[in-house]
């Protein structure tokens, strides 16, 4: 079977979808030389906040796509074939074709008409098992695309080594979203940004690549080449065009660069359209060397300030006229659009709940609806699942977590932003009106009328169809005022002001609702409605309406009924008709589900906004012949409604019998509206006994009810006991040898950022392969009685920190910062003065500076040119009298080129001596450690590190996905912990900074059938005694989840130890 793929630049071009010249949206054929040159100022766009994720305007987000992106308006007969297009963002992306082709005789489609797409990065996801959890998740959201960045660094660890292996393989999640029926935007890069260290550059590149990075220096494209072609070699055959999901991207920051990467994939197997995304609104790659097929630009537009959640800006107002400057025969198209938010280091950084409120349910109801009223047509939500920047992912700026107040929750739990992102997703798989509109224009303009000027209304049409779309916000998008309005519509029996019976539309503050006229529900029509719409469409022989509005507000609808109700109106209902329409006022007060109209024919239902959430519309795939059978559109436009459950994540219908997948935490009643010819429900395989009179209440037909009950609601996690216990840093006593460490003995640096004084030798980490987490440092000298102190100048990244000891005396810890993005060291130059005694004197005498540095990881590109060439290490040492000797330098086994843990890869493990010996890892023997618990810290109050192990069982009961975190003491005190589960470094806990104590830990990673590991190396920054706790902690309970998740934890061998 062939996957749509589409193939996004990894740099930040994006490709809008715009309209026409008469103003229609479509997939369209484009020729790129048709694009205009005069761009209108950015105006207002240039608010949206993207500074603040960090990168430069030059800057742009790849995107190798199997799928397209969300379609608000489309034209059914023009569209891009299903293998999509290749993102070329500012990060880098290439592109293909776009293909018309028509609706065949069964109503489906060979040609994309929608896309609602959002961003999910399987590196940070490291359990392949677990991708389709998250494709699910997606898919039962309405979605129909997710993006994916491949992370080079990962992939490409080391000059000539390519590896797809395990976590980093590309064929799994082909797979997963062929079962799921998504399409991927597949965005290779090389450089992604995404708060990943060096925006996911090969570190090795960073010291070996003399030439400027992300241009045409000829190193910097040799150094990518490899990695681009292997990406092709492994996504070619999954492309639409293929039978498969994918598409792909490149990176650019220089025309000449951009136009190298897309000669690549131009003379390669991949054949989709380029794209990319531009996050400054710059109107790059729309003409000349390096120009993509399809122009996109992202938006932050609520900003990144998660400390003051409740304080809104205000929509951008100009995307509409952006893109009719920029590229009007194209789609709008956005890359990336905001989902969430990152968070920042220290005690004041709010976390990402708060992060979440910023960009909650209210944001997505506004902010999107926003942007569908500038008739954008492809839609990429960033993040739609964060996940964990596990080892040395993270950029400086971030810490472990990449949760991102995304609607899918680090620990993989749906968020309280889920529920609106689906009542979006789920109107937009049922309208296919909406695929293609006309601008029309809005209130302000003069085009709509409405009565109080405080709302703003924007008008869509189909020119097709002429069924309208009146987008409403507050005219001030920051007011929580309560906004009420009546509309002037125009609709095929006539204009109107709408409401006709009820009070008026309600604005309940920060809120925007779509109002329809002339709308299709399978064949039937409505001719207008304030209620907003869950789903539209044909369930077996009838049509079916869900309509949901608050309970705290009138709405109305008037609707063409057809056939003889035999359920008909209900509490809080009432109906006026006349001239064949029935108008039809739902008052204040609805709570759960009503009926509205229940005929052979036709089934309208109506809800609270809450209850809406609730519902589910499982698409029902096409029999097994039927290629793109799990794709809507593609192989199948059949689906039912499904109310309750935590989740649904398929169904399928055999004969009678519709058999539903999904999960439970919590007693439910479970309703179905399903074809009438179905006569019995499966939940998870199991036969459910029908509760007949509740279904009855709701339809005479093809109604379900029952009551669902999970088998467990709750999990009790083991106490983490029995702690043994090593000193890990020998480093620091007088016999130890550091002979077999790397002699840092270079003169010369590819990294731009010179030593600032020294003697000439240049002492950066990623010179000798050592580029990320804990490095160590030993310089030798021989004192006298003069030698007083020594400078260092050291550089470790915001929020890092380095303890300096002399021989076996502990001097200080120097502190990089980061106050939420506030007051930001990445490096310091310090003067430590040698304490009495502590020095040996005399020729013969070698005294020893250790320096413990905790590398944050590289910087990603910014205004300074080559800033992911970050200068790790120290770029300053002097003595006050006399010199060095030699420097030895140590970080994790075997660098860069011979590290040895090729699963869990490159980015996983650091220098300390505890992680060189392997006591991370499941199976090391600590028999011969002391028993110490983790809670009384390091002997003595010294500084220095210690390694913590223990082991606890975990029995999980089958069919139970039990998400759990390792959760610390969230009290500041002066340590850092690297917590390793099963030998994955999950957690990087900065005590005195925060703000993350807490650190979800998936299955796959933890086995939950069978013995466990868990280890702490424990850094105590200061000679004090410090008190850290950590407990095994629940984060939920729910039956269900996707079946059996493999292990794949190497356990300690001494080879390379």
């Amino acid at each position: 079977m062939a996957l749509k793929t589409s193939i996004h630049n990894l740099d930040p071009l994006q490709h809008s979808a715009r309209s026409t010249v008469n103003e229609k949206a479509t997939f369209g054929t484009v020729d790129p030389k048709s694009l205009k040159s005069d761009m209108l100022p950015l105006g207002d766009l240039a608010s949206s906040g993207y500074a603040k994720r960090r990168r430069p305007p030059y800057t742009l987000l790849a995107m190798l796509s199997v799928l397209c992106i969300l379609v608000s308006a489309v034209r059914p007969s023009t569209f891009w074939s299903p293998l999509s297009h290749l993102h070329i963002s500012r990060e880098e992306e290439p592109l293909g074709v776009p293909v018309g082709i028509g609706l065949t005789g069964n109503g489906r489609t060979t040609d994309v008409l929608w896309d609602n797409s959002g961003e999910f990065h399987t590196f940070r996801l490291p359990v392949p098992g677990l991708w389709l959890d998250i494709l699910q998740k997606v898919k039962a959201a309405g979605f129909n695309a997710i993006s994916v960045y491949t992370h080079m660094a990962l992939i490409n660890p080391s000059p000539g080594v390519i590896d797809f292996n395990d976590y980093r393989a590309l064929e799994p999640l082909y797979e997963a979203a062929k079962q799921t029926g998504v399409w991927i935007v597949l965005r290779p890069g090389p450089y992604i940004n995404a708060e990943t260290t060096a925006g996911g550059i090969a570190h090795w590149i960073t010291s070996q690549v003399a030439g400027e990075l992300r241009t045409n220096a000829k190193d910097w494209q040799a150094a990518w080449q490899d990695y681009v072609k292997n990406v092709i070699t492994e996504t070619a055959p999954y492309q639409v065009s293929e039978g498969g999901p994918p598409s792909k991207s490149v990176p650019v920051t220089h025309a000449e660069y951009f136009a190298q990467l897309e000669a690549v994939y131009f003379n390669s197997s991949i054949v989709v359209p380029f794209t990319a995304n531009d996050p400054e609104g710059d109107q790059d790659w729309v003409n000349g060397t390096g120009a993509v097929n399809l122009y996109g630009m992202d938006s932050y537009p609520q900003g990144f300030d998660c400390s003051n959640p409740d304080v809104w800006k205000p929509v951008v107002t100009n995307y509409h006229s952006f893109h009719e400057s920029v590229n009007p025969n194209q789609p709008w198209y956005f890359p990336e659009f905001q989902g969430g938010s990152f968070d920042a280091w220290g005690p004041t950084a709010p976390g990402y709940d708060q992060c979440r409120v910023l960009t909650g349910a209210n944001f997505e109801n506004v902010f999107n609806l926003n942007l569908w009223a500038s008739n954008a047509k492809l839609i990429n939500y960033y993040m739609l699942y964060g996940g964990t920047s596990w080892g040395a992912l993270p950029f400086p700026g971030v810490y472990t977590s990449y949760d991102y107040g995304s609607a899918i929750a680090e620990n993989r739990e749906l968020s309280v932003k889920y529920p609106e992102l689906k009542r979006q997703g789920l109107f937009l798989r049922s309208s296919p009106d909406f695929y293609k509109t006309d601008w029309v224009g809005t209130s302000t303009g003069g085009v709509v009328t409405v009565s109080n000027p405080a709302a703003f209304v924007t008008l869509l049409r189909n020119p097709d169809t002429l069924a309208s779309f009146y987008i409403a916000r507050q005219e001030h998008s920051t007011s929580t005022d309560t906004t009420i309005f009546k509309l002037n519509v125009a609709t095929s029996a006539g204009k109107f002001e709408v409401p006709r019976v009820a009070s008026g539309i309600t604005l309940a503050g920060r809120q925007s609702k779509i109002i329809v006229a002339d709308y299709s529900f399978g064949s039937s029509k409505v001719l207008y409605s304030t209620a907003q719409i869950l789903y539209a469409g044909k369930i077996g022989r009838r049509d079916v309406l869900f309509l949901y509005g608050d309970s705290t507000s009138e709405s109305e609808a008037a609707i063409t009924f057809s056939g003889t109700p035999r359920i008909q109106g209900g509490a809080g209902v009432s109906t006026t008709s006349a001239n064949g329409i029935t108008t039809v006022n739902f008052l204040p007060g609805i709570q759960g589900l009503v009926t509205v109209w229940d005929s052979s024919e036709q089934l309208v239902l109506y809800s609270d906004t809450d209850t809406a959430g609730t519902f589910w519309s499982p698409e029902i795939p096409a029999g097994s012949s039927v290629e793109f059978a799990n794709y809507w559109q593609f192989g199948t436009n059949a689906s039912i409604l499904v109310g309750g459950p935590y989740l649904v994540r398929n169904a399928t219908i055999r004969g009678s019998t519709l058999a539903l997948r999904g999960d439970l935490n919590k007693d439910v009643r479970l309703t179905v509206i399903a074809p009438d010819d179905v006569k019995m429900v499966t939940w998870n395989g199991i036969p459910i006994s029908a509760d007949v009179a509740a279904a009855s209440n709701l339809t005479a037909q093809g109604g379900f009810s029952a009551q669902l009950q999970p088998s467990a609601t709750a999990f009790a996690p083991p106490a983490l006991t029995n702690w043994k216990y090593a000193d890990s840093l020998p480093e620091i006593q007088g016999r130890f040898s550091d002979a077999g460490w790397t002699l840092a003995d270079h003169t010369a640096t590819n990294i731009p950022f010179k030593p600032y004084y020294g003697d000439g030798r240049v002492l950066y980490g990623c010179d000798y392969e050592y580029c990320e987490n804990v490095v160590l440092w030993r310089g030798h000298f021989n004192a006298t009685e003069s030698t007083k102190s020594v400078n260092l100048c050291i550089n470790g990244g915001e929020a890092f920190a380095a303890t300096i000891w002399v021989n076996d005396v502990f001097l200080n810890t120097s502190y990089g910062n980061s106050t939420n993005n506030q007051n930001i060291l990445e490096e310091t130059d310090d003067k430590f003065y040698f304490p009495p005694g502590s020095l040996l004197y005399g020729k013969e005498k070698d005294n020893v500076i250790t320096i413990l540095q905790d590398n944050m990881g590289l910087n990603e590109s910014g205004a300074v040119i080559d800033e992911e060439k970050s200068p790790r290490g120290i770029r300053g040492f002097m003595l006050n009298t006399g010199d060095f000797g030699e420097w030895r330098v140590q970080g994790k086994v075997g660098g860069y080129t011979n590290y040895l843990d090729k699963v869990r890869g490159v980015l996983n493990e650091g220098g300390l001596y505890g992680e060189r010996m392997g006591w991370h890892l499941p199976g090391f023997n600590t028999s011969s450690w002391v028993w110490r618990d983790i809670s009384e810290g390091l002997p003595n109050a010294t500084a220095g590190v210690g390694f913590f192990v223990t082991t606890f069982d975990l029995s999980v009961s089958e069919g139970l996905d039990v998400p759990m975190s390792f959760t610390f003491d969230d009290t500041s005190q002066p340590y850092r912990a690297q917590l390793y589960v099963n030998g994955w470094m999950m957690g990087k806990r900065v005590s005195n900074l925060g703000p993350q104590y807490r650190f979800p830990v998936h299955q796959g990673i933890l086995d939950y059938n069978g013995i466990n590991t868990v280890a702490v190396a424990l850094w105590a920054m200061e000679p004090a005694a410090i008190t850290p706790t950590l407990r095994l902690t629940v984060d939920g309970v729910y039956e269900g989840g996707v079946g059996s998740i493999e292990t794949n934890n190497p356990p300690w061998s001494s080879k390379g130890r």
